[in-house]
């Protein structure tokens, strides 16, 4: 199998265990341990892959758990009520409907014109 091959599937097959996985949910740290054991695996299933293509694996893997648009509720502008403001849970007659709060979530660009 050619190299540039074993890379791509190899990098196919990472973001399919992400995806599969739960670990876009989870917190930084543990998904860099989820990573780190990933990779590895990857390592026995793709002995070609050098040291260089498993760390720009790894980096690619960790990116893909970080995008610019945040992934599920993040996305979506809600915080767990016990992080949310008091004044607001008390405000809004809701208490116990739900878990989330939400927030203030514009697609309006706010920088000046020039």
């Amino acid at each position: 199998m050619a190299k540039e091959n074993t890379l791509t599937r190899a990098r196919d097959e990472l973001f399919s265990h992400i995806n599969r996985c739960g670990v876009l949910q989870a917190e930084e740290e543990d998904q860099r341990h989820w990573m780190d054991e990933t990779i590895d695996y990857l390592a026995e299933r793709y002995p070609d892959l050098t040291d260089d293509d498993l760390q720009d694996l790894f980096t690619v893997g960790l990116r893909f758990c970080q995008p610019a648009i945040p992934h599920g509720r993040k996305r979506y502008g809600f915080e767990p009520r016990d992080q949310a403001p008091a004044a607001d849970s008390q405000a809004s007659g809701k208490e116990g409907q739900d878990d989330l709060v939400s927030q203030e979530v514009t697609g309006e660009n706010t920088a000046p014109e020039s």
